[in-house]
Protein backbone atom coordinates (compact mmCIF):
# COMPACT_ATOMS: atom_id res chain seq x y z
CA UNK A 1 0.00 0.00 0.00
CA UNK A 2 1.27 3.78 -0.77
CA UNK A 3 2.78 5.12 2.37
CA UNK A 4 2.42 2.06 4.31
CA UNK A 5 5.16 0.01 6.28
CA UNK A 6 6.83 -2.01 3.69
CA UNK A 7 6.99 -5.80 5.01
CA UNK A 8 10.38 -7.46 4.15
CA UNK A 9 10.30 -11.13 3.88
CA UNK A 10 12.52 -12.89 6.33
CA UNK A 11 15.14 -15.84 6.66
CA UNK A 12 15.12 -17.48 10.17
CA UNK A 13 18.67 -18.57 11.45
CA UNK A 14 17.51 -21.20 14.45
CA UNK A 15 20.52 -22.74 15.91
CA UNK A 16 22.91 -23.03 18.75
CA UNK A 17 26.59 -20.79 19.09
CA UNK A 18 27.47 -22.09 15.65
CA UNK A 19 24.70 -19.76 14.72
CA UNK A 20 24.50 -16.93 17.27
CA UNK A 21 27.92 -16.52 16.23
CA UNK A 22 27.52 -16.25 12.66
CA UNK A 23 27.56 -12.62 12.21
CA UNK A 24 30.91 -12.22 13.38
CA UNK A 25 33.18 -11.34 10.90
CA UNK A 26 33.59 -14.26 8.33
CA UNK A 27 30.42 -15.47 9.68
CA UNK A 28 28.18 -17.35 7.93
CA UNK A 29 25.49 -16.01 8.39
CA UNK A 30 27.21 -12.01 7.73
CA UNK A 31 28.04 -13.75 4.53
CA UNK A 32 23.96 -14.60 3.94
CA UNK A 33 22.80 -11.80 4.89
CA UNK A 34 25.27 -9.50 2.96
CA UNK A 35 23.95 -11.40 0.00
CA UNK A 36 20.29 -10.89 0.39
CA UNK A 37 20.64 -6.88 1.68
CA UNK A 38 17.61 -4.84 0.10
CA UNK A 39 15.82 -8.91 -0.18
CA UNK A 40 15.46 -10.44 2.79
CA UNK A 41 16.12 -9.81 6.71
CA UNK A 42 18.37 -11.97 7.65
CA UNK A 43 16.95 -13.01 11.75
CA UNK A 44 19.60 -14.65 13.81
CA UNK A 45 18.22 -16.74 16.39
CA UNK A 46 21.19 -18.79 17.58
CA UNK A 47 20.93 -19.34 21.01
CA UNK A 48 24.69 -20.13 22.70
CA UNK A 49 24.76 -23.43 24.27
CA UNK A 50 21.03 -24.73 23.55
CA UNK A 51 20.18 -28.17 22.79
CA UNK A 52 16.76 -29.22 20.60
CA UNK A 53 15.26 -29.87 24.05
CA UNK A 54 15.48 -26.10 24.70
CA UNK A 55 14.94 -25.15 21.62
CA UNK A 56 11.55 -26.49 21.27
CA UNK A 57 10.58 -25.18 24.28
CA UNK A 58 11.23 -21.51 23.48
CA UNK A 59 10.54 -21.60 19.44
CA UNK A 60 6.93 -20.27 20.11
CA UNK A 61 8.91 -16.91 21.47
CA UNK A 62 10.59 -16.76 18.45
CA UNK A 63 8.57 -17.66 15.99
CA UNK A 64 4.73 -16.98 15.95
CA UNK A 65 1.50 -16.58 13.98
CA UNK A 66 2.79 -14.51 11.16
CA UNK A 67 0.46 -11.64 10.29
CA UNK A 68 -1.18 -11.50 6.43
CA UNK A 69 1.93 -8.55 5.26
CA UNK A 70 4.81 -10.90 6.71
CA UNK A 71 6.21 -13.96 4.68
CA UNK A 72 9.08 -16.07 5.93
CA UNK A 73 11.22 -16.69 2.63
CA UNK A 74 13.28 -19.65 4.65
CA UNK A 75 14.27 -20.89 8.14
CA UNK A 76 17.28 -22.76 9.04
CA UNK A 77 17.69 -25.25 11.60
CA UNK A 78 20.62 -26.01 12.95
CA UNK A 79 21.38 -28.25 16.14
CA UNK A 80 22.51 -31.25 17.33
CA UNK A 81 26.26 -30.02 18.61
CA UNK A 82 25.29 -29.90 22.19
CA UNK A 83 22.78 -32.67 22.57
CA UNK A 84 25.57 -35.24 21.20
CA UNK A 85 27.06 -34.13 24.40
CA UNK A 86 28.10 -37.59 26.36
CA UNK A 87 25.78 -38.32 28.72
CA UNK A 88 28.33 -39.42 31.65
CA UNK A 89 30.18 -36.09 31.14
CA UNK A 90 27.91 -33.23 30.38
CA UNK A 91 24.48 -34.36 31.09
CA UNK A 92 22.98 -31.04 31.31
CA UNK A 93 23.47 -30.84 27.26
CA UNK A 94 23.03 -34.60 26.56
CA UNK A 95 19.67 -34.88 24.59
CA UNK A 96 19.06 -38.70 24.20
CA UNK A 97 19.41 -39.42 20.13
CA UNK A 98 16.05 -40.67 19.99
CA UNK A 99 14.73 -37.34 21.73
CA UNK A 100 16.87 -35.56 19.50
CA UNK A 101 15.05 -37.22 16.07
CA UNK A 102 11.55 -36.31 18.55
CA UNK A 103 12.68 -32.38 18.83
CA UNK A 104 13.78 -31.69 15.11
CA UNK A 105 10.61 -33.53 14.13
CA UNK A 106 8.27 -31.53 16.50
CA UNK A 107 10.33 -28.33 14.96
CA UNK A 108 9.82 -29.19 12.38
CA UNK A 109 5.58 -29.70 13.05
CA UNK A 110 5.36 -26.19 14.29
CA UNK A 111 6.90 -24.60 11.91
CA UNK A 112 4.19 -26.02 9.55
CA UNK A 113 1.84 -25.02 11.92
CA UNK A 114 2.92 -21.19 11.82
CA UNK A 115 2.20 -21.51 7.77
CA UNK A 116 5.96 -22.33 7.18
CA UNK A 117 5.79 -25.14 4.80
CA UNK A 118 8.76 -28.23 4.30
CA UNK A 119 10.29 -26.55 1.10
CA UNK A 120 10.92 -23.80 2.88
CA UNK A 121 13.13 -25.58 6.00
CA UNK A 122 16.60 -26.46 5.53
CA UNK A 123 17.76 -28.78 8.06
CA UNK A 124 21.90 -28.49 9.07
CA UNK A 125 23.56 -31.93 10.99
CA UNK A 126 26.19 -30.78 13.50
CA UNK A 127 29.40 -30.40 11.66
CA UNK A 128 32.14 -33.14 12.97
CA UNK A 129 34.25 -33.32 15.97
CA UNK A 130 37.57 -32.62 16.08
CA UNK A 131 38.49 -34.23 19.08
CA UNK A 132 42.06 -33.52 20.03
CA UNK A 133 41.89 -30.07 19.80
CA UNK A 134 38.07 -29.72 21.73
CA UNK A 135 39.82 -32.06 24.71
CA UNK A 136 42.68 -29.20 25.05
CA UNK A 137 40.01 -26.74 25.65
CA UNK A 138 37.54 -28.67 27.94
CA UNK A 139 41.36 -29.80 29.72
CA UNK A 140 41.72 -25.73 29.70
CA UNK A 141 38.47 -25.33 31.67
CA UNK A 142 39.39 -28.56 34.40
CA UNK A 143 36.73 -30.16 32.37
CA UNK A 144 37.35 -33.72 30.73
CA UNK A 145 36.24 -34.66 27.23
CA UNK A 146 32.93 -34.41 26.52
CA UNK A 147 32.09 -34.85 22.78
CA UNK A 148 33.18 -37.51 20.55
CA UNK A 149 33.64 -37.70 16.42
CA UNK A 150 31.69 -40.82 16.20
CA UNK A 151 28.71 -39.54 18.68
CA UNK A 152 28.38 -36.66 16.53
CA UNK A 153 27.76 -38.97 13.31
CA UNK A 154 25.06 -40.70 14.64
CA UNK A 155 23.31 -37.58 15.77
CA UNK A 156 23.87 -35.86 11.96
CA UNK A 157 22.66 -39.40 10.91
CA UNK A 158 18.99 -38.54 12.99
CA UNK A 159 19.08 -35.18 11.70
CA UNK A 160 19.24 -36.28 7.95
CA UNK A 161 16.65 -39.60 8.59
CA UNK A 162 13.94 -36.69 10.15
CA UNK A 163 14.85 -34.12 7.43
CA UNK A 164 14.18 -37.23 4.95
CA UNK A 165 10.98 -38.45 6.00
CA UNK A 166 9.96 -35.05 6.82
CA UNK A 167 10.48 -33.84 3.18
CA UNK A 168 12.66 -30.97 4.15
CA UNK A 169 15.91 -30.06 2.37
CA UNK A 170 19.09 -31.18 4.59
CA UNK A 171 23.22 -29.99 4.72
CA UNK A 172 24.61 -32.72 5.78
CA UNK A 173 28.00 -30.89 7.16
CA UNK A 174 29.21 -34.05 9.35
CA UNK A 175 29.88 -35.84 5.67
CA UNK A 176 30.77 -33.03 3.14
CA UNK A 177 33.32 -31.43 5.89
CA UNK A 178 35.19 -35.32 5.33
CA UNK A 179 34.56 -36.46 2.00
CA UNK A 180 36.95 -38.87 1.32
CA UNK A 181 39.03 -38.65 4.56
CA UNK A 182 39.61 -34.84 4.09
CA UNK A 183 41.34 -33.29 7.21
CA UNK A 184 38.61 -30.94 8.22
CA UNK A 185 40.60 -29.90 11.21
CA UNK A 186 41.03 -26.64 9.35
CA UNK A 187 37.63 -25.79 9.26
CA UNK A 188 37.23 -25.78 12.98
CA UNK A 189 38.51 -23.30 14.95
CA UNK A 190 38.60 -25.08 18.42
CA UNK A 191 37.69 -28.80 17.34
CA UNK A 192 33.99 -27.64 17.84
CA UNK A 193 32.80 -24.13 16.53
CA UNK A 194 33.57 -23.24 12.87
CA UNK A 195 36.62 -21.20 11.81
CA UNK A 196 36.80 -18.74 9.27
CA UNK A 197 37.73 -21.83 6.26
CA UNK A 198 34.58 -23.27 7.92
CA UNK A 199 31.86 -20.33 8.11
CA UNK A 200 32.85 -20.26 4.46
CA UNK A 201 32.73 -24.03 3.78
CA UNK A 202 29.09 -23.96 4.95
CA UNK A 203 28.28 -20.52 3.71
CA UNK A 204 29.30 -21.69 -0.08
CA UNK A 205 26.93 -25.03 0.66
CA UNK A 206 24.01 -23.57 2.61
CA UNK A 207 23.37 -20.58 -0.50
CA UNK A 208 22.49 -22.58 -3.12
CA UNK A 209 19.63 -23.98 -1.08
CA UNK A 210 18.70 -20.47 -0.21
CA UNK A 211 19.21 -18.69 -3.21
CA UNK A 212 16.60 -21.16 -4.81
CA UNK A 213 14.57 -19.94 -2.51
CA UNK A 214 14.90 -16.36 -2.68
CA UNK A 215 15.67 -15.58 -6.14
CA UNK A 216 12.10 -14.71 -6.96
CA UNK A 217 11.94 -12.07 -3.96
CA UNK A 218 12.48 -8.60 -5.93
CA UNK A 219 14.65 -5.99 -4.34
CA UNK A 220 13.24 -4.07 -2.51
CA UNK A 221 13.17 0.30 -2.89
CA UNK A 222 14.18 1.59 -6.48
CA UNK A 223 17.78 1.69 -6.72
CA UNK A 224 19.01 5.93 -6.47
CA UNK A 225 19.53 6.26 -10.12
CA UNK A 226 16.21 5.41 -10.91
CA UNK A 227 14.36 7.55 -9.31
CA UNK A 228 12.87 11.05 -10.31
CA UNK A 229 14.43 13.13 -8.78
CA UNK A 230 11.49 15.66 -9.54
CA UNK A 231 8.90 13.18 -8.62
CA UNK A 232 10.49 11.64 -5.61
CA UNK A 233 7.74 11.93 -3.20
CA UNK A 234 5.72 9.41 -5.36
CA UNK A 235 8.06 7.71 -7.04
CA UNK A 236 9.18 6.12 -3.58
CA UNK A 237 5.43 5.92 -2.13
CA UNK A 238 4.26 3.61 -5.15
Amino acid sequence: MAGGRLAWPRLVLLGDSITQGSFENGGWGAAIASRLVRKCDVLNRGLSGYNTKWARIVLPKIISQPTNQETIAAVVVFFGANDSSLKGVNPVQHVPLAEYGENLNHIIQYLKSMGICEEKMIMITPPPLDESSWEKECIAKGKKLDRCNSVTKEYAEACVKVATECGTDVLDLWTLMQIENQDFSSYLLDGLHLSERGNKFLETHLWPLLEKRTESLPLLLPQWRDIDDLNSQVNLLL
